[in-house]
């Protein structure tokens, strides 16, 4: 048989057991983040459960130390799309790299604000030290929204902060008496009270609009496959609703204690309660949120003010789920 006569026969037998190639093909999406924490739950559980997969998607994500990192890789093109902060977007457009972000999951801060025995209140906070894992950052952007709330200006409370490491370093510092003070998971801040720390703010019960890590990627990589990224995101929006059924917990833990090398079932069962508190399916980009972390992060990098934040939000992909009824459709199944 010449190659062309191999080629026919083999798409013949494929067909035969009701495979089709063009089917079979994936289409890789490497996604970078910084935060190790539930944030990125929703990608680890569409990859591991096959929602993209679904979708002809081959995603992977691919964790870095900080934001900056992530950004850094994404203009190497040694990945896809980046999973960042509202501060990581908005500082990287005011440095002239174009970014398109399209939706996130997450729309609020299941952390409390820990502190020592001896802070009672917002005023106690002057003065002191406060950890956080890069300047700029999710951990440090959730940090000043908290403080915001609490109507504290960190520069004319004399707030120092010093930068530490992920959110189980900020713990240990705090036992250690390198910080006074920190944004700390659930499970963590079980550790710290028995030691005498307490909460300040529960940042969940924050009313104020906010939205986590999201799906973002060049400007021009995301206007030319329009299509793909409306599979990306059919994807993330199929693995948020399995998240919010009650029937997968126990499998979502699962997800979450091995991506996150969990082996406590207390601090498991924390995590899970986190990503539940935190996790939605409305999934377009908040405008309100956006505009929110552009005043705060000004404080130190006061060219985010002039972002076009139109040129940055493209909801246009998820309002295609809404209209469709898709979005419809996965809220019926988790009611």
């Amino acid at each position: 048989l010449n190659e062309l006569g191999l080629f026919y026969r083999l798409v013949v037998i494929i067909g035969m057991l009701g495979v089709s190639p063009l089917a079979e093909a994936q289409e890789r999406f490497r996604v970078s983040y910084g935060g190790f924490n539930e944030t990125a739950t929703s990608m680890w559980v569409g990859i591991e459960r096959g929602m993209f997969k679904k979708y002809g998607i081959d995603a992977q994500m691919v964790q870095v130390r900080n934001g900056a990192l992530s950004i850094a890789t994404l203009v190497a093109k040694e990945v896809e799309a980046v999973w960042p902060a509202q501060s990581t977007i908005l500082s990287t457009v005011s440095g002239g790299i174009k970014l398109t972000c399209i939706g996130g999951p997450v729309n609020k801060i299941p952390r409390n604000l820990m502190v020592r025995k001896e802070i009672k209140g917002a005023e106690d906070l002057r003065g002191k030290t406060v950890g956080v894992q890069s300047i700029g950052g999710g951990l440090w952007l959730q940090t000043m929204i908290i403080l915001d709330h609490l109507g504290v200006d960190p520069d004319k409370y004399g707030i120092k902060v010093r930068v530490i490491g992920d959110e189980a370093t900020l713990a240990q510092a705090m036992i250690t008496n390198n910080i006074d003070f920190g944004v700390i998971t659930y499970g963590l801040s079980e550790t710290l009270y028995p030691q005498g720390f307490k909460s300040l703010i529960d940042a969940a019960d924050i009313s104020d609009p906010y939205q986590g890590p999201e799906i973002c990627g060049l400007k021009e990589s995301v206007a030319s496959r329009n299509e793909f990224y409306s599979r990306v995101i059919k994807g993330l929006a199929e693995a948020v609703a399995y998240i919010l059924d009650d029937n997968n917990k126990s499998d979502v833990s699962r997800v979450v204690q091995r991506n996150l090398r969990l082996s406590r079932p207390d601090v498991i069962e924390g995590s899970y309660k986190v990503l539940r508190k935190m996790t939605t399916l409305d999934l377009a980009p908040n405008v309100a949120a956006f505009k929110s972390v552009q005043r705060i992060v000004a404080r130190i990098n006061p060219k985010i003010v002039q972002v076009d934040l139109d040129q940055v939000i493209d909801a246009s992909f998820v309002r295609q789920l809404e209209s469709s009824g898709f979005l419809a459709e996965l809220r019926k199944k988790i009611k």
